[in-house]
């Protein structure tokens, strides 16, 4: 095959219609330009021939590495649609082959995910889409190479690289402050995470996938789905885990408007394989994907045409939105409810948990689970002795923080009910949130003296909880709480509702 670099894309594309003609006849031939590829459409075939260009992440200049990509192209695609790529076809001028074209059947238009998912009724797809996915991950290539794509190293740079890559976008077409902010919610989200991400590669969860799953290109047949354009021209793209994987078409069909699909293919998938990981997670690979697509869309600001390249700004724009967005809810976040006794801290706890799905660890019940107690088991003795010596209360908070410490790491936001008293346990806390990298956001609870007292003995009678505190101590612990600056103050003698509410909408502020 001949080896030239002078081939201009024009010519490339007068040279593959000629072809078209010659070798489909009289059929209509519709012809569609991507940003890497030539596509000539017939009613059962798509023939696709590679541009001969040359971009930081791909290389198709001469006719020899056009070949190569094809090449690789139907042989990995085969992995998810072995009946739609067919062969690699040589494209003959004068009975000399100077290029190849690969051959493929095509799918039909109405079918594609995206089309179906905009006329209501994608349930059943995406639940199958779900199910094919987890049986190819299931038996996808894996190896101590492509374990190393899961690691926070590796994520980092990732990031780092895709950033780097926008930021000469980023006042012509993006927002810099914007942009900045999401790749310091990246940094911190990827610094905590170490034991998260070391656990997925021990589970086996790093594999050699799709790298590029869009709505587009995903097709919803009577006999199952198919996944086209996979992505070929570059191993390391494709490797990584597998939530990273369907998060790219889960990121697709909340970009198209259909955020409920894109819950219910992680929910199924997560059914299909078992799998179990933080809600963070698929948030940051949400994020992710969103970010690669937000700069792909810049690189198309750069065409002639204006309205393409309008539109393209746009979509660069909504993406980078959508990023930032995952990334805030999926940030780690280490919540310290406290106060002096009988304030309702563990009630208010168990209902920002209940709204939030985030882990919870109560100091009284790790109390008595360090002295072998059942948590109602009363464990009642004067101030400063038994469970409640210093010495014990020391061994709590530590306890209190180990949990909260490997719960962060685990990309798991976690909220800590204790009192909070001693400035220096609220230091250690900080400390925590650092070393984690997990927003930290305070809040002491207030009631008048008299409620919390009534609320105590209620309680005391009741044996509803694992506290111990009579209105008889209530008094003495509340005269030594110290001053808490930085924590947000909160009138807990409002309904639990109310309570929550306020909390959640202080929590949004904090960031």
């Amino acid at each position: 095959m001949t080896e030239t670099n002078s081939l201009s894309v024009a010519e490339q594309r007068d040279r593959f219609r000629t072809w078209l003609r010659r070798e489909v006849g009289n059929e209509p031939i519709r012809i569609v330009e991507t940003h890497v590829s030539f596509l000539g459409m017939s009613a059962d075939r798509v023939w696709k021939l590679k541009k001969a260009v040359r971009f930081p992440f791909i290389d198709l200049s001469t006719p020899g590495l056009r070949r190569l990509n094809a090449e690789r192209e139907v042989a990995l695609n085969r992995r998810f649609a072995p009946d739609v790529y067919l062969r690699v076809v040589p494209l003959d001028v004068d009975g000399m082959t100077v290029d190849v074209v690969v051959e493929m059947r095509r799918m039909p238009d109405d079918r594609r995910l995206a089309v179906v998912a905009s006329h209501g009724g994608a349930d059943d797809c995406v639940d199958r889409i779900a199910e094919a996915l987890a049986l190819i991950h299931r038996d996808a290539p894996s190896s101590p190479e492509i374990d190393r794509t899961g690691s926070s190293e590796y994520l980092a740079e990732l990031w780092e690289r895709n950033l780097t890559e926008m930021r000469p976008y980023a006042t012509s077409v993006l927002d810099a402050d914007h942009l900045a902010q999401i790749a310091s919610g990246a940094r911190q989200y990827i610094a905590g995470r170490g034991p998260l991400f070391a656990q997925r590669i021990s589970l086996g969860r790093i594999r050699d996938g799709h790298g590029d799953l869009l709505a587009d290109d995903v097709f919803c047949l009577d006999d199952g789905p198919r996944f086209l354009d996979c992505l070929e021209f570059d191993d390391q793209l494709r490797y990584g885990d597998v939530l990273g994987d369907v998060a790219f078409l889960a990121m697709d069909l909340e970009r198209l408007g259909h955020p409920d699909l894109a819950g219910r293919l992680l929910d199924r998938y997560r059914q299909a394989t078992g799998d179990s990981w933080p809600p963070s997670l698929a948030d940051f690979y949400v994020a992710y994907r969103a970010i690669v697509r937000s700069k792909i869309a810049c690189l198309g600001t750069t065409v002639d045409d204006t309205a393409a390249a309008s539109a393209a700004s746009e979509m660069a724009r909504r993406l980078l939105g959508l990023a930032a967005a995952h990334l805030a809810r999926g940030r780690v976040r280490l919540v310290l409810v406290g106060g002096p006794p009988a304030t309702g801290k563990t009630t208010l706890a168990r209902e920002l948990a209940r709204r939030t799905g985030w882990a919870v660890v109560h100091s009284d019940e790790v109390r008595k689970a360090l002295a072998g107690l059942e948590p109602r088991t009363s464990a009642a003795d004067e101030l400063d002795s038994g469970l409640y010596s210093p010495a014990w209360n020391g061994r709590t908070y530590d306890a209190v923080l180990d949990t909260a410490r490997a719960l962060l790491g685990r990309g798991e936001s976690v909220i800590l009910d204790a009192s909070w008293s001693d400035a220096a346990r609220r230091d250690d806390a900080a400390r925590l949130a650092t070393s984690t990298a997990s927003s930290l956001t305070s809040f002491v609870l207030t009631v008048p003296a008299e409620l919390a007292d009534a609320r105590a003995r209620s309680r005391a009678s009741a044996h509803t909880d694992a506290s111990d505190v009579s209105d008889t101590l209530s008094e003495s612990l509340r005269s030594r709480f110290t001053a808490w600056p930085g924590a947000i103050e909160v009138d807990a003698a409002q309904s639990l509702n109310v309570l929550a509410l306020r909390v959640l909408e202080e929590l949004q502020h904090a960031g």
